[in-house]
């Protein structure tokens, strides 16, 4: 452990990145998969699973947090860590993703965000400044700027007055972030799917010279091709010395791509909401267990998995927990999904470390590809 944010570039294998992210609270190996723990809980999850999966980090959700059981009151209660039991690392996002998804519900302007809570219709205002003192508030070890995201798809003119907002908000959740020893603050490149403002960003933030720097509005529902070339267009203007990370991102095929342009983190919410609703990733595809097929298979997801869930209970059982809409089922199946991403992401950078990548890549794919009929 450090006793300071430090990240460290240790191998590239292509444009495929290896490293380290060292702070006070722990080591985050890189590329990471970072769990959603949106309200202060990876659903369906305790946290020692979630840790025994592989994570080394974890998410919290500044507005969520805010509304309840609100910043001040984690904050009188010893903060995020003491609260929830996480000993390790915690990024809090700026809550400005889930504000700017409200719609009718919020006024913007240069101040900040003006908002009435989905939870009760109260009223708040989230400036740039009130978003870092809230992740301060929180405790997290690593904090993002508050920015604007827009949907896609926008026009050029919307998109690049949000790009322009969200640099001269990154300014000034700079300033009220100071000097905060062994903790970061991120800031966020925007800029649509309109590469000349993407790079513009970058450029902008650079010269911030922030601890790590995230490439946001890239899960808003453009295509993967979109996303891709954004990368492509974006991440040779961010510092290589820094750590790099696709907000909300995504499928393994997503991270696995996104991984050879060179992102060094991710999250999404994606394996634990898959697995609520019956969905599987594994070694050979996704693998929908609601379906018929399943209700007389003993094999289970996974023989070969370190994970109980995987390798220990059948597809009988799941599809049956499942289609009786039984608890346990979306417990097993989130479980499995957390431990699946962080068995992938371990193959990631043991193959970055081995210089065989773009193989593992290769043969991670064709095996997605064959699916699950035969035993894996």
């Amino acid at each position: 452990m450090s006793e300071s944010f430090q990240f460290q570039l240790k191998k590239t294998d292509g444009g495929a990145r290896l490293g380290e992210v060292s702070m006070p609270r722990g080591t985050i190996r890189t590329p990471a998969f970072m769990p959603v723990g949106t309200v202060g809980t990876v659903k369906a999850m305790y946290l020692d699973q979630v840790r025994e999966t592989g994570a080394d980090i974890i998410l919290g959700n500044t507005y969520h947090l805010m509304l309840r059981p609100t910043a001040e009151r984690v904050a009188r209660l010893g903060g995020l860590h003491e609260l929830i039991r996480w000993k390790h690392p915690i990024l809090t996002d700026s809550g400005g993703f889930q504000v700017m998804s409200l719609s009718g519900l919020r006024k913007l302007d240069e101040k900040g965000v003006t908002f009435k809570s989905h939870v009760d219709g109260s009223l708040h205002h989230m400036s740039p400044e009130r978003s870092i003192e809230i992740q301060g508030l929180l405790g997290s070890d690593i904090q993002m700027q508050l920015d604007e995201c827009v949907a896609l798809p926008s026009t050029p003119k919307e998109i690049e007055r949000a790009m322009e907002m969200s640099l001269r908000w990154a300014d000034r959740c700079k300033v009220a972030f100071g000097d905060q020893p062994g903790k970061a603050m991120f800031g966020i490149v925007q800029g649509g799917d309109i590469p000349d403002l993407r790079v513009r960003s970058a450029q902008a933030l650079s010269g911030l010279d922030l601890k790590g720097y995230a490439v946001g509005g890239l899960a808003v529902g453009e295509p993967q091709e979109v996303m891709l070339r954004m990368l492509e267009i974006t991440l040779p203007e961010l510092p290589t010395e820094k750590p790099r990370y696709l907000m909300g991102v995504g499928t393994p095929d997503d991270i696995l791509k996104s991984v050879t342009r060179g992102i060094d983190m991710f999250d999404c919410v994606m394996p634990t909401r898959s697995g609520r609703h019956g969905l599987a990733f594994t070694r050979r595809g996704k693998v929908n267990i609601r379906n018929a097929r399943h209700a007389e298979d003993m094999r289970p997801l996974d023989e070969q998995s370190n994970c109980p869930a995987s390798r220990d209970y059948s597809r009988a059982y799941l599809h049956h927990l499942v289609r009786a809409n039984e608890a346990l089922g979306g417990m097993l199946l989130s479980w499995h999904n957390l431990a699946y991403y962080q068995e992938l992401m371990q193959g990631i950078r043991q193959a970055i470390a081995e210089d065989r990548f773009a193989d593992f890549m290769a043969e991670t794919q064709e095996n997605w590809a064959r699916g699950d009929l035969e035993p894996v």
